[in-house]
């Protein structure tokens, strides 16, 4: 298929003022500022630090095979996702896709889950960097500062920041990546070199000691697969971000698809190796009651202790820092992106047009940052009326809201693989391939199919909360947006067709 790619708005529906800036800046992201923008939003240290041990909760000393059946469900999912990129460009990602494969009524459905998905991120993130900030502070320096205001302050230096060219971010995500993963690579060696605490066994890597792990029924209760596997895909939040900057990516086919695989295999490789080598450094027989400690408060990491083992005391405070540092880089990846919904939902005149500014000078979407602050703020302020204590950061703002986020974007992504398929067959037929366009996307589908069951049937035992009403919604909240999305389309198909028209135009079409 081919068509032309729509540049502006047509003159039969409703247009921004001629004066303002609604074009993001081209050709600002090269494919390692690409790169390090997807891996911030992933957090690779951080997702470590707070996945590895629900991955031991869920699957014993068996906890890394869950990273290597992620690392292949999300692999298999991108080649698909990869195929569809190079065909469709926009900064609205999912939203553009969906759009283009089962059409405008499905497409806005799926905006307004995705929109919320990445909002919800923002606080998921934000919380427990507050958390782990207010303990930090005081551990270094004996100040108490209240974690509501330390919430408050981590979004105000992210709103800084999007009003300048994404460059910028991409620089500051840059350097706090390249000083994450350098101290992942520190542990790993750190651990390998000294094989462990009884040599390095395979054991971890076996998938089939996932399911029904005796070791974690032994000091948990019980063992659940999904609670692991919910641990690993949750790692990988934030790998589908590439085609959101194609606008503002050089060479847009080129970066994304480089962008998506190396990320995907790479962080494959960077968890698998540093949960490899923490269940090594505790010992396959130690390390679930070593994570059960840190669930019963006897250290706030169950890599601190491995970290004072194996490297230094200075590797565990340089652990400690990275800890905010890599918390403030993903929740700033996951402010950028959600941003760039809301600017691509206002330029096609699906949400007010002021949100398709962008800055005079930097070209950066900075009005539709300030709608993602203000609903951010009220979310999290939400949480800290319901329970401003210390804890609540975490076990709650941090702990409910990726469950949320995580089921909404395992939904979408399902349904992106049904759009990649349809769009193939039906619009872009002679680009059709068996494998890309259909055996992957029907497995891709299949996996994030199968990771939703797993999330709700285990939502109990994930947040904590047992009935909680937040945990009981979740489906429904997820549902009430795509609803209103799809209704939203379809009143404006039936009384503003300029409107509906407008749904998906400023995505391009390209051989």
């Amino acid at each position: 298929m081919a068509t032309e790619a729509v540049d502006a708005p047509d003159a039969s529906r409703p247009t921004a003022p001629a004066s303002r800036h609604t074009g993001l800046a081209p050709r600002s992201m090269g494919l390692w500022g690409v790169i390090f923008t997807i891996l911030a939003g992933a957090a690779p240290l951080y997702a470590m630090l707070f996945n590895v041990p629900l991955t031991v909760q869920g699957g014993g000393y068996a906890g890394p095979a869950a990273f290597v059946l992620a690392t292949i469900a999300l692999l298999v999912f991108s080649v698909g996702y990869i195929r569809m990129s190079q065909k469709v460009r926009s900064a609205g990602g999912f939203y553009s896709f969906v759009t283009a494969g089962l059409g405008k009524v499905t497409g806005l459905g799926t905006a307004y889950v995705i929109s919320g998905c990445y909002i919800v991120f923002c606080a998921a993130i934000i919380g427990p960097t507050a958390y782990f900030t207010h303990g930090s502070l005081k551990h270094w320096f004996g100040l108490s500062v209240p974690t509501w205001l330390l919430l408050f302050v981590i979004l105000a230096l992210s709103t800084v920041l999007s009003w300048f060219r994404i460059g910028l971010t991409a620089r500051v995500l840059s350097a706090l990546m390249v000083l994450e993963l350098l101290g992942l690579a520190v542990f790993v060696v750190a651990v390998g070199v000294r094989g462990g605490a009884h040599g390095l066994s395979a054991q971890p890597l076996n998938p089939v000691s996932l399911f029904g792990n005796g070791q974690a029924v032994r000091v948990f209760g019980t063992a659940a697969a999904g609670i692991a596997l919910f641990g690993a895909f949750w790692s990988w939040v934030g790998f589908e971000m590439a085609p959101n900057y194609a606008e503002e990516s050089r060479d847009p086919a080129r970066t994304g698809r480089r962008a998506m695989y190396t990320t995907v295999i790479g962080l494959g490789v960077i968890y698998t190796l540093v949960s490899f080598c923490f269940v090594n450094g505790w010992g396959v027989a130690e390390v679930s009651q070593a994570v059960k400690a840190q669930f019963d408060g006897t250290y706030d990491s169950a890599f601190y202790p491995l970290t004072d083992r194996f490297g230094t005391r200075a590797l565990t405070e340089y652990f400690r820092v990275l800890t905010i540092t890599s918390g403030f880089a993903a929740q700033l990846a996951f402010y950028n992106t959600a941003s760039r919904y809301l600017f691509s939902l206002g330029r096609e005149q699906v949400l007010p047009g002021w949100l398709a500014t962008t800055h005079r000078a930097h070209r950066s979407p900075h009005r539709a940052g300030m709608m993602v602050t203000a609903i951010v703020a009220l979310y999290m302020l939400a949480f800290v009326v319901a329970d401003p204590s210390t804890l609540a950061t975490l076990t709650k703002l941090g702990t409910w809201s990726p469950l949320l986020g995580v089921l909404g974007l395992l939904a979408v992504q399902a349904l992106v693989c049904v759009a990649i398929i349809r769009y193939f067959l039906v619009h872009a037929r002679t680009d059709f391939r068996p494998w890309a366009t259909l055996i992957a996307p029907v497995l891709g589908c299949l996996a994030m199919l199968g990771g939703v069951t797993l999330l709700l049937t285990n939502s109990t035992a994930l947040s904590g909360a047992g009935d909680a009403l937040f945990i009981r919604a979740m489906p429904w909240v997820i549902l009430a947006l795509f609803a209103t999305g799809v209704a939203t389309a379809l009143v404006f198909r039936s009384r503003d067709s300029a409107r509906y028209d407008g749904i998906g135009s400023f995505t391009s079409f390209h051989d």
